[in-house]
């Protein structure tokens, strides 16, 4: 049977969460935002699509998309310089690859993240990168996995997982009727994750091979 496996970013196969909390503050700042929280408020929210992101952090629905805007033009700017790889995720990778096709589903945008992937080399392990901008309904819902199952033209009988680090991948996972495993590695908080699978590992390194493990058994 054939095998997908779709992964996550930050959290997952990615740290960029200097680069992330750097760039709220840059925006509050360029666009006089009086911002009262604190890193760790913008940390927890990490995962959902930045325009979640500012209204929760208290920008208003009718600017948003000007936060969104500035973030983006700074983002692009010292995303490669303040991110990595965590730790496992090149191999991971690389193990997933010798018995699974892969894709990435995010709500970063798919461009800067495939741009990320490239500065990283590890891009040319994956056949799709599903980012914000391709997709209506961003994770939880299950829209950004069924179009990047529809790219690879993956039929039913396929082995179908997906990797991520918080209850959004999760939760989208269950939505689009696939498998799932959560990593410890990344946002979100155990008991949460285990709320929503079954399958929790430290890692993605130890999630692909826990994968391995069940699709042989």
């Amino acid at each position: 049977m054939e095998k997908i496996i779709l992964f996550d970013l930050d959290g997952t196969l990615i740290d960029s969460t200097d680069a992330i909390v750097s760039t709220f503050h840059h925006t509050f700042e360029k666009l006089d935002y009086n911002f009262t929280g604190t890193d760790e408020d913008i940390k927890s929210l990490i995962g959902y699509p930045l325009d979640i992101m500012y209204q929760d952090l208290g920008i208003a629905q009718e600017v948003v998309w000007d936060y969104v805007e500035a973030y983006k033009d700074r983002y692009r700017e010292i995303s490669k310089q303040q991110t990595e790889l965590l730790e496992f995720a090149k191999e991971a990778v690389e193990l997933a690859g010798t018995f699974a096709r892969l894709s990435i589903v995010t709500t970063k945008t798919g461009l800067y993240s495939e741009q990320l992937l490239e500065h990283m080399n590890i891009m040319q392990h994956f056949e799709h990168v599903t980012g914000r901008e391709h997709v209506e309904n961003p994770k939880p819902h299950p829209e950004p996995i069924h179009r990047t199952l529809d790219l690879m033209q993956i039929k039913n009988t396929c082995d179908i997982w997906m990797i991520g680090d918080t209850e959004l991948d999760l939760i989208a996972a269950n939505s689009a009727g696939i498998n799932s495993v959560g990593v410890l590695c990344g946002y979100g908080e155990e008991d949460t994750l285990k709320e929503h699978t079954s399958h929790i590992a430290k890692n993605p390194l130890d999630a692909v091979k826990l994968i391995k493990k069940i699709s042989e058994s």
